[in-house]
């Protein structure tokens, strides 16, 4: 037999959700995308652009009440950290969302002006509309219902509105370095994913190889050494590897395959190419993407071992003269100098993240979703990286991703959003928090 206590506390909190519901309003959710996309903030390497962003975000949250800390990751790079206290001590629940966006492009070729924010039906256009200020926008408007409500609930929200996440995360890095992770129970990660419940991502590897010769006359080759061939010799060793670890780990069932994938392809390194010209050093970027079961540990020493491999196998063809043209060349004295290296630098490791069903945070959203839409949520994984990789592998939190936005839109020309799955979206959202701190 249900008590009664029991019988309260479970009506309790669907009538919480319907009461913080009602204060999400679909122009208001609107209004504040459109805002956000006609600021521009794409990510620069030479410098941070998401400052006019992060204040108006700033002065937003503190207009409805919120906690606001400001703090600057790099100059014109700000992170904000907004606060909504709950009526009693309980967990923390983070939002995390990122204020960068990617480059438009040649905005001529859009159908519209990048950051107008041009509504044209059910969608928002705009750059950022999808990846990811329409769910920063959902994220703030549900924390913001949530305190317009007045409903109670435990602990407390926190809106964590970072930089940088399309380049080397370095917001979230900062967040996590200052202290800001401490105490944050689990994580709701806001990105474009189709409002799939995303309990897993892949890992990253970021790498760069480079080989280096002796600059020469196209001509004469033999007067030099040309340090395009190794690469060539490496890049096919890396597909065998990708090759290798697909025949070993399989298709995961959210995330696919795992990748090696030659990205950039540069020589000359510096300087101009010509083609009569045999460049003195070549350069590869690798995007490596991991799935779980894989050691990034064990992976890096694979890569170090081809990039090594190939070195000393060059430089002892060279010693030995095993190639006949290269040492009757040296023996004519037009070779003094040649040697050849190659290295490898790994700059950035993002490890695989996979959050168990069973975790509160999980279950938290699928009862918002089952209760908001009457069906079961898609649970699904994220192609790429997010910073809530940081957040999991740095600061050991569970993190859920989920948010509005065809996961094949961010970053083309013409990106934008569907008003209803946002609204959907600033629904689930404040569901979730409740479900994970009502009392």
């Amino acid at each position: 037999m249900i008590k009664n206590s029991e019988l309260k506390t479970a009506t309790e909190a669907p009538l919480k959700i319907e009461q913080v519901l009602k204060n999400i309003k679909r122009e208001e959710l609107i209004k504040l995308t459109q805002e956000l996309i006609k600021i521009p903030s794409v990510r620069r390497e030479d410098r941070g652009s998401e400052e006019k962003v992060a204040q108006f975000v700033a002065h937003y949250l503190e207009e409805r009440g919120l906690d606001v800390v400001v703090e600057e990751v790099e100059p014109g790079s700000p992170n904000v950290i907004g606060i909504l206290q709950g009526q009693q001590e309980g967990p923390c629940l983070m939002f995390e969302c990122h204020t960068d966006v990617v480059t438009e492009g040649d905005p001529s070729e859009w159908k519209y002006d990048p950051y107008e924010g041009r509504v044209v039906g059910n969608r928002i256009y705009g750059r950022g509309a999808c990846d990811t200020k329409g769910n920063l926008a959902a994220a703030v408007k549900a924390v913001e219902a949530i305190s317009r409500s007045g409903v109670a609930f435990k602990g407390k929200i926190l809106l964590g509105i970072l930089v940088d996440e399309e380049g080397l995360m370095r917001g979230v890095k900062h967040f996590i370095r200052h202290g800001w992770s401490n105490g944050v129970n689990a994580a709701i990660i806001c990105e474009p994913v189709d409002n799939h419940l995303c309990i897993t991502q892949k890992g990253a590897l970021r790498a760069e190889i480079t080989t280096t010769g002796k600059m020469s006359h196209g001509a004469m080759p033999l007067s030099g050494f040309n340090p395009i061939p190794p690469m060539v010799s490496i890049l096919e060793k890396m597909k065998q590897l990708e090759e290798e670890e697909i025949g070993r780990l399989g298709m995961d069932k959210f995330l696919g395959f795992p990748s090696i994938t030659p990205t950039v392809l540069q020589a000359p390194v510096r300087g101009e190419p010509q083609l009569n010209v045999v460049p003195y050093q070549c350069r590869a970027l690798l995007d490596i993407r991991t799935i779980p079961g894989q050691s990034h540990e064990a992976l890096k020493k694979q890569l170090e071992d081809i990039v090594e491999e190939e070195e000393r196998a060059v430089c002892e063809s060279l010693r030995s003269g095993a190639l006949r043209e290269i040492r009757e060349e040296l023996e004519k004295g037009l070779s003094k100098g040649i040697s050849f290296q190659a290295q490898l630098n790994i700059f950035e490791d993002r490890p695989w993240t996979k959050t168990s069903k069973e975790e509160p945070i999980v279950q938290a959203v699928a009862k918002a979703y089952q209760s908001i839409t009457g069906e079961e949520p898609v649970y699904d994984g994220v192609p790429g990286a997010t910073d809530g990789t940081f957040l999991t592998a740095w600061a050991g939190i569970p993190i859920v991703t989920i948010g509005a936005g065809k996961r094949m839109v961010p970053h083309q020309k013409d990106e934008w959003v569907s008003v209803e799955d946002l609204c959907l979206t600033a629904k689930l959202y404040a569901a979730s928090a409740l479900e994970f701190l009502t009392p």
